[in-house]
């Protein structure tokens, strides 16, 4: 494959490399395939500097001839543990993985802003790195590899894209300041007495303790965090017992706290330790809470933001506000914490699609047409902080 020239012909690259990467999906930290396609194709572009923060990862840097800005696009690249389940003809050829989240979309798209920028030349001013990530699925995701690699230094604004299928095809939708949020989750032991079921007054029935538990922690958001800057918190797992005439003596539960203000985050961590712990005495049983900490939310920079908007001004229909941040989570937020940023949605839904299924369902489905959008975006940008001189 040689570099493509023209606007039709980048449009219709972009699809294919998404289809290619969408048959071959491979899970986070295990994207062997995918970055060595994505690097056999980075390679084809004499100009470009190629290399492997990590195993799994790929970076290509592109030097303009003049002192300038340095500036930083990021794709994530790794898949789902999902079985597909849509028509298309290009579908996962990998039983029980998938790219639900649209990674092979957002790789695409920056593969055709390295091709469009490296054939505008290197007579401009500044420095362009497309970073290629591994594992955004999981915690602690490849961001946080890449960056103590250091492909973040001296790097004046980082930018990346996600598609989102709650918006349509020609829509960009941002925000400024937190627009993601921090995801802790935890796990809950509650150690009672067990015994027989026709006796429970002579057991600590830990059941009935988390059944309270849970409870109980439903309030704590409603009643005991301002309004505007509450979390979500979610308890999604409860395991207790394994015979109908037996009380246990364990109880396991678990779940989510999503934030997107660091206080309430702290806060909403140290309310649930509290209740848990309280209403386990209360009874006579002890429990233990085992944290698993996620990354913060994503922060946008303001003056970063609105280059964003420039850009998107000149190639989207519509660019949209949005009024609150999304509860998803995303490890770009390391990236964000380093340099300023700006981490904005690109509509991929069209009616022709029927329903618009969410990330990460079996029959996520997008509007290949959007991804010249991104594509262009990026190069809107780079045309922006790194002008060609003369």
């Amino acid at each position: 494959m040689t570099t493509t020239t023209t606007t039709t012909t980048l449009k219709e690259q972009v699809i294919t490399w998404r289809r290619t990467l969408h048959q071959q999906p491979e899970l986070s930290f295990e994207e062997v395939k995918t970055s060595q396609f994505i690097e056999d194709q980075l390679r084809q572009c004499k100009n470009f500097i190629v290399t492997r923060p990590t195993n799994t990862s790929v970076m290509a840097v592109l030097k303009g001839q003049k002192h300038g800005k340095i500036i930083a696009y990021r794709a994530d690249i790794d898949a789902l543990p999902i079985q597909e389940e849509t028509d298309v003809s290009f579908r996962s050829q990998v039983v029980g993985v998938m790219h639900a989240c649209g990674h092979d979309a957002h790789a695409a798209m920056l593969l055709g802003a390295a091709f469009a920028l490296h054939n505008r030349g290197t007579n401009f001013a500044g420095e362009i790195r497309f970073l290629f990530q591994h594992a955004e699925e999981v915690s602690p995701g490849g961001a946080e590899q890449m960056v103590a690699q250091g492909v973040l230094q001296d790097v004046e604004h980082a930018f990346a894209l996600h598609v989102s299928p709650n918006h349509l095809s020609g829509q960009l939708a941002f925000r400024k300041k937190a627009i993601s949020s921090a995801a802790d989750d935890f796990e809950i032991t509650v150690l009672g007495s067990g015994g027989h079921a026709g006796m429970p007054a002579e057991t600590i029935d830990p059941l009935l303790i988390g059944s309270e538990i849970v409870q109980a922690l439903q309030t704590i958001v409603s009643r005991k965090i301002a309004n505007g800057t509450a979390p979500v918190l979610s308890v999604t797992k409860f395991h207790c017992g394994t015979s109908l005439n037996i009380i246990a003596d364990q109880a396991e539960l678990g779940g989510t706290i999503r934030s997107h203000h660091e206080d309430s985050r702290i806060f909403a961590r140290q309310l649930l330790e509290q209740t848990v712990h309280g209403i386990a005495q209360t009874h006579g049983a002890t429990a233990s809470i085992t944290w698993e900490l996620g990354c913060s939310a994503v922060f946008n920079d303001i003056d970063t933001t609105d280059i964003s908007i420039s850009a998107a001004l000149k190639i989207f229909e519509n660019i949209i506000e949005l009024e609150q941040p999304m509860f998803g989570t995303e490890d770009f937020a390391i990236m964000a914490e380093q340099v300023p940023s700006s981490y904005q949605f690109i509509g991929v839904h069209h009616e022709k699609l029927g329903e618009a299924y969410p990330l990460h369902h079996p029959k996520f489905n997008i509007d290949e047409d959007a991804l010249i959008l991104g594509t262009s975006y990026y190069v809107e940008i780079a045309k922006e902080l790194c002008p060609i001189v003369q």
